[in-house]
């Protein structure tokens, strides 16, 4: 236990094929079925029904936010973890907590392939529950990723358009890592969650917590998105301009009226039909209130997990 929330596993004797692995969940308090996932995982890793083979860094996010059952405290975490960060507060805090051990972790790592896994759940409902947020960087996400999370049951993939500054994507833009923000369903209470329909995902933990190669699904079953533009809340007097119970990848129609801002104005959707993406009109003033994404085709797999070795 290096600190509250932050445990790492250390095998006596790794597998070969192990990565040095980062599973975080409850970066946001309220999105409880990761929690209850990983916890599942551990309580199977320490009744001896799986064995531990992998370097694994166990990270719960923000404690006090998951104690009080709400989605932060004072400002959002997973727009925290910038090297160069200066705010104050209780996120800013844990974000300076956070980083630091992750930097450490890979570090005593060197000759292992680096890989963080971020769990949530969405506020909204989907038209896809289970999706992935592939973070912006330099780094290509390897072809065996797409394999690993289709054989996890993910439905979607989305393509980040430029720096975020969320926890995933500092393991992407500073270490070099696969790395991803994984949304797992619709966020809910703890003992309201349906564990079963992750049981994919469980089995690809368990692989990744005993080092072993995680079955492979076929890739192109999942949809692919990509990020077009973000929509910024500008102004106190700010309103999306369709229902609240809006599932996550609705399309909306060229001319669509789909925000408006006292400061920013109107924003229609163009020329062309897009989705929205993780719409919240209660985000602090200066933040995404949206994301607006189109449909893209599936990469071309040409890259392999080595790439991500220092």
């Amino acid at each position: 236990m290096l600190a509250p929330g932050i445990l790492e596993l250390r095998p006596d004797t790794p597998t070969r094929q192990a990565n040095a692995c980062v599973l975080s969940v409850g970066i946001h308090g309220n999105e409880t079925a990761p929690i209850e996932l990983l916890g599942d995982c551990l309580a199977r890793l320490e009744a001896g029904l799986i064995s531990l083979g992998a370097p694994v860094l166990v990270i719960l996010g923000n404690p006090e936010a998951i104690r009080r059952g709400v989605r932060y405290g004072g400002t959002n975490l997973n727009r925290l973890f910038r090297r160069d960060l200066e705010e104050a507060g209780d996120e800013p805090d844990r974000a300076r907590a956070l980083m630091p051990a992750v930097d450490t972790f890979y570090a005593r790592h060197p000759d292992r392939n680096r890989l963080h896994y971020d769990l949530h759940t969405a506020i909204r409902r989907s038209r896809y529950p289970r999706f992935v947020v592939e973070p912006h960087a330099d780094t290509p996400t390897a072809a065996e990723q797409w394999t690993w999370l289709a054989g996890a049951d993910i439905q979607a993939v989305l393509h980040q358009h430029r720096h975020s500054w969320t926890f995933s994507h500092y393991s992407r833009h500073y270490h070099a890592a696969q790395a991803f923000t994984l949304e797992l369903g619709h966020a809910l209470p703890f003992g309201h969650n349906d564990l079963a329909a992750l049981a994919p995902m469980r089995r690809l933990l368990d692989a990744l917590i005993s080092g072993r190669l995680p079955a492979a699904g076929e890739s192109a079953r999942m949809a692919f998105f990509r990020v077009e533009q973000e929509l910024i809340r500008e102004a106190d007097d700010f309103r999306l301009c369709f229902p609240d119970d809006t599932p996550n990848f609705t399309e909306f129609a060229p001319g669509t009226l789909l925000a408006q801002d006292a400061r920013a104005g109107e924003t229609r959707i163009a020329d062309h039909a897009l989705c929205v993406v993780f719409p919240n009109a209660e985000v602090e003033i200066g933040a995404r209130a949206a994301l607006l994404v189109r449909r893209t085709a599936p990469p071309v797999p040409t890259t392999s997990l080595t790439l991500n070795r220092p």
